[in-house]
C-alpha cells in the first residue's frame, strides 16, 4: 500500500487550498492509523459491488396511502430497516425536485467562490462561533485530521436561526434553504409518526419527546471533500455515529457513504431522486436500542469532489432529559442507556472518543 511522505509546504487552514495546491502527498496529519487504512478502499469499485447487504430502499408515498396493505407494507420496511440499519434510501419522500436542486447548486455555488470570500462566513470555535465556514484544523483522538471543509448553520426554526451568518451570495441560497428546511421539517413529522407507531406508540410520542416543533432544532452542515491525491490513506469524516434524533442527506451523486453493517463497511448506492435517512443516538435511546444508531464513516476519491448536505434534527440541549421511553421499558427489557439531557450525551460521546485509540462505536456529530 503506498505510503504518504511529509509535505514540504505548510497545510494551509483549509482542504481545498491544500487539495489545490498540486502536492502529489498528503500531509502526515491526514493519514489515517494503520488499522484505519486496511479498510479504505476505492469508493468507485466498492459502489459497484452487488454482492452482500444493501442499505435498503424505502418508499415513502406507503405512509400516505390509502391502501392499508400499502401502507402496512411501507411500516413494515421502515421498521425492519430502523431496527436492522438504521440507515435507509428515502424515495418518493414528497421534497419538491426543483427545490432540491436549487438548494444542490447553492451550496456548490458558496464553495465555488474564492477562498477568500468564503473566509468572511469563518467560524472561530475557541470564540465559541461554531456555526459559519470552516475546517476541521485540531486533531482528533487518533491524532488525525479529516479531508473535508464544511458550512454549518441552523436552518429551522426561522426564529432559533442567525441569518447574518447565511451566505448572501449565491443570491438564492437563502430562499432555497429556508424552503427546503420547510418542507423537510414536515417529512421529520412524518417519519416520527411512522416510526413511533412501528413501536406500538401514539404517533405524536417520539416528536413530542424531542421537542416538538417548536423546540427540535434543525441544523445543516454542507461537507466539501475535494479530490485526494491518496485516497487509499485518508478520510473525509471519521467513524462515528450521528447524535441527533434524525439526519437527512443530499449528495452530488458522488460515493462515498459507508456505514458498518455486521461487521463490515458497505458502500452506499447513489440512489437518484432520494434522501438518505440516518437514525441518530438520540432515538435510539428513547427506543431503549429497539431503533439502531449505526456507525458510519466517508471516503474521498481523486476523480470527483463530493458534496453531502447533512441536516441534522436535534432536540434542545438543556430542556428535556433523554432517557427510554417508559412505555418501552419492562422488567424484561430494563433501561439501557442513563438519563441525561443532550447536552451531556454529545459531551460523554467527546469523552469517550478520546479515551479511544480508534473511534469504534462512538463519534462526535461531524457528519456526511
Amino acid at each position: 500500500m503506498a505510503m504518504a511522505t511529509k509535505a514540504v509546504l505548510a497545510v494551509p487552514a483549509r482542504v481545498e487550498s491544500l487539495a489545490s495546491s498540486g502536492l502529489q502527498s498528503i500531509p502526515e496529519e491526514y493519514v489515517r492509523l494503520e488499522a484505519e487504512r486496511e479498510s479504505i478502499g476505492d469508493v468507485f469499485n466498492e459502489v459497484k459491488c452487488e454482492d452482500g447487504p444493501q442499505i435498503p430502499v424505502i418508499d415513502v408515498k406507503g405512509i400516505v396511502s390509502d391502501d392499508k396493505f400499502e401502507r402496512e407494507k411501507f411500516m413494515e420496511e421502515l421498521k425492519k430497516a430502523a431496527m436492522e440499519w438504521g440507515v435507509m434510501h428515502l424515495v418518493n419522500h414528497g421534497i419538491c425536485d426543483e427545490i432540491i436542486s436549487r438548494v444542490k447548486e447553492a451550496g456548490k455555488g458558496f464553495f465555488d467562490l474564492p477562498v477568500e470570500e468564503k473566509e468572511k462566513y469563518a467560524n472561530d470555535h475557541e470564540s465559541g462561533k461554531i456555526a459559519g465556514y470552516g475546517s476541521k484544523l485540531t486533531k482528533n483522538a487518533t491524532g488525525r485530521l479529516e479531508w473535508e471543509d464544511y458550512f454549518f448553520h441552523s436552518i429551522f426554526p426561522k426564529d432559533k436561526c442567525d441569518m447574518s451568518i447565511w451566505p448572501k451570495t449565491p443570491s438564492d441560497y437563502i430562499e432555497a434553504v429556508s424552503e427546503y428546511a420547510r418542507q423537510l421539517r414536515a417529512l421529520a413529522t412524518k417519519v416520527f409518526s411512522a416510526l413511533s407507531w412501528c413501536l406500538g406508540l401514539k404517533e405524536e410520542r417520539l416528536e413530542a419527546a424531542v421537542g416538538g416543533m417548536k423546540e427540535l432544532i434543525m441544523q445543516m452542515k454542507i461537507n466539501y471533500y475535494p479530490k485526494c491525491p491518496q485516497p487509499e490513506l485518508a478520510l473525509g469524516v471519521e467513524a462515528h455515529t450521528d447524535v441527533s434524533a434524525l439526519t437527512f442527506i443530499l449528495h452530488n451523486m458522488v460515493p462515498g457513504l459507508q456505514v458498518l453493517y455486521e461487521g463490515k463497511w458497505v458502500t452506499a448506492k447513489c440512489v437518484p431522486n432520494s434522501i438518505i435517512l440516518h437514525i441518530g443516538d438520540t432515538i435510539e435511546i428513547l427506543s431503549n436500542g429497539k431503533y439502531k444508531s449505526i456507525l458510519h464513516r466517508g471516503l474521498v476519491n481523486k476523480e470527483k469532489v463530493r458534496i453531502s448536505w447533512v441536516v441534522f434534527c436535534e432536540p434542545p440541549k438543556e430542556k428535556i432529559v433523554l432517557e427510554p421511553l417508559p412505555e418501552l421499558v419492562s422488567e424484561a427489557e430494563p433501561a439501557r442507556f442513563p438519563p441525561r439531557t443532550f447536552a451531556q450525551h454529545f459531551e460523554s460521546k467527546i469523552f469517550k472518543k478520546k479515551q479511544e485509540v480508534l473511534p469504534k462505536e462512538l463519534g462526535a456529530c461531524n457528519d456526511l
